[in-house]
């Protein structure tokens, strides 16, 4: 009998984090919703000068960024995988960390070209809702790389799936934000 109330308690574990974890996801999301309309509306009031803002744009340099994203979002289910090993799981999120790095190096190399504009009027209010948006998002991925370092260096499971779900999140709004920002 004691088996099995101890079995029953080692079932119930994991799922105590998991209510947590998905008010987290969804504020996340909501939080990036919120900018992602404010920079569609401002782009329909302002569309012209939204749209000669967006020519100063590299939707090259994202593309390889969302390239790079998406291949540390893979990392990141490698590590999530319950047939992984410790070691598996270490070497995934590692390069999974590191690949977010490249991201946010990518990343502060676009911002080079493109902080000048900033505070230019031609382009209304473009420049600063895409250095807000965009920018967001990189202090998201800079931390999510840290936790994903951190987590590897102690890589238990319910650590693991927390960092990332959250990754994957983080992916999954990149994801709307490139056509929305770059190609729209």
């Amino acid at each position: 009998m004691d088996m099995m109330v101890s079995s029953a308690q080692d079932e119930e574990a994991p799922g105590a984090g998991d209510l947590l974890l998905w008010i987290l996801a969804w504020s996340e999301l909501a939080a990036f919703g919120s900018l992602l309309v404010a920079f569609m509306v401002a782009g329909i009031v302002q569309a012209d000068k939204f749209a000669m803002a967006r020519q100063h744009l590299d939707p090259a340099i994202a593309a390889l960024n969302t390239a790079v994203l998406l291949t540390s979002g893979w990392q990141a289910a490698r590590a999530a995988r319950p047939s992984a090993s410790r070691n598996e799981v270490r070497r995934a999120l590692i390069f999974a960390a590191l690949l977010g790095f490249l991201f946010v190096a990518v990343k502060l190399f676009e911002y080079s070209g493109e902080i000048g504009r900033a505070g230019e009027e031609g382009y209304g209010s473009f420049f600063e809702l895409y250095f807000l948006l965009t920018g967001f998002h990189l202090l998201h991925v800079l931390f999510g790389a840290m936790v994903l370092l951190l987590v590897s260096w102690r890589a238990d499971r319910p650590n693991v799936l927390l960092i990332t779900t959250l990754w994957h999140v983080f992916d999954l709004i990149w994801i709307v934000m490139f056509p929305l920002v770059y190609l729209a």
